[in-house]
């Protein structure tokens, strides 16, 4: 089960911290960016350079502090095939160094276009019939709103190749209430999304009590997380917005259960900016701001 070895992979390290990797131009320190344009101009073909050599040196610097990556695909989908190429690589990198790879796509359509979305992120392409991996990731942020024809193909796919999905539920964002907290019978829209996430993943449960199963519910949303921890203490949350979107370490303890347990906690900017803050290397700059968090999170009291 994919959701149990993201649960042990936490266990090992003692942290459920994500590193995202979400590069952007000014993202990328001066003296990696310069020497791609010095041998490749302006191109796109220069930031893809400078985007694989940035996320390598993030993996490199914290792939012994954190158990988890996380790519933003529309980072890399930027810069057209070569960007998706440096994708696939990433997603390879990142797995060479042990870590567990979610892709962070949230794609979600009808039925067949779904199939060969999850195809492409989790499953296989099959051609003259053999299976193609292509960028065969982890798990895959999903999105919920076409319904049930739209998550099939890919719990599918996580029970015949031992994958995971994190279903949009309670976003970080700040206009994700315009939608999220619709009353729908009584209840905010977030919450009938969670109910139907359980109800989906009820055959693809592991060994920890979690299911293949879960959900994104953002670090902003504090009061939002304490309510979807206690109705469904089956489903495993992945929460980004900490750090430089408000969230912080002391909001997040309903998340977990008693035993630490039960969410992941995205940080991009945090640890891919600190560079910035700092004036070290990209990578000891990095180094220092997964510990600092990783000591962040420990402290942490479970309920």
């Amino acid at each position: 089960m994919s959701v149990d070895r993201l649960i042990e992979a936490i266990d090992e390290k003692q942290n459920p911290t994500v590193l995202g990797l979400d590069p952007q131009p000014d993202h990328i320190p001066p003296g990696i960016l310069d020497t791609f344009v010095e041998e490749r101009g302006k191109t796109l073909s220069a930031l893809c350079g400078a985007y694989e050599a940035y996320i390598t040196a993030l993996i490199e610097a914290a792939s012994d502090i954190v158990p988890a990556v996380k790519l933003q695909s529309a980072c890399y989908e930027a810069l057209g095939p070569e960007g998706m190429e440096v994708f696939r690589r990433g997603i390879q990198t990142a797995r060479a160094h042990g870590l567990y790879v979610i892709a962070d796509a949230k794609r979600g359509d009808i039925g067949s276009t779904s199939k060969a979305y999850s195809a492409a992120f989790l499953g296989r392409t099959e051609f003259a019939g053999v299976p193609l991996p292509v960028f065969d990731a982890d798990a895959l942020t999903v999105n919920p709103y076409l319904g049930s024809d739209n998550l099939n193909p890919f719990l599918q796919d996580c029970e015949k190749y031992g994958k995971m999905v994190f279903v949009l539920t309670k976003t970080s964002n700040p206009s994700a209430a315009e939608v999220q907290e619709q009353i729908v019978e009584g209840r905010p829209l977030y919450e009938v999304i969670a109910d139907q996430v359980s109800a989906s993943g009820r055959p693809l449960a592991g060994r920890y009590g979690y299911l293949n199963t879960g959900i994104v519910a953002g670090a902003t949303q504090p009061e939002a997380i304490r309510q979807l921890r206690a109705l469904h203490p089956e489903l495993f949350f992945l929460v980004p917005g900490y750090g430089a979107q408000g969230g912080s370490a002391s909001g997040l303890a309903a998340a977990f259960d008693r035993d630490g347990r039960g969410a992941v906690v995205n940080n991009s900017r945090g640890i891919g900016l600190a560079w910035k803050k700092t004036g070290k290397s990209l990578g000891d700059a990095a180094r220092e701001a997964a510990l600092a968090m990783r000591d962040d999170l420990r402290s942490i009291q479970y309920k």
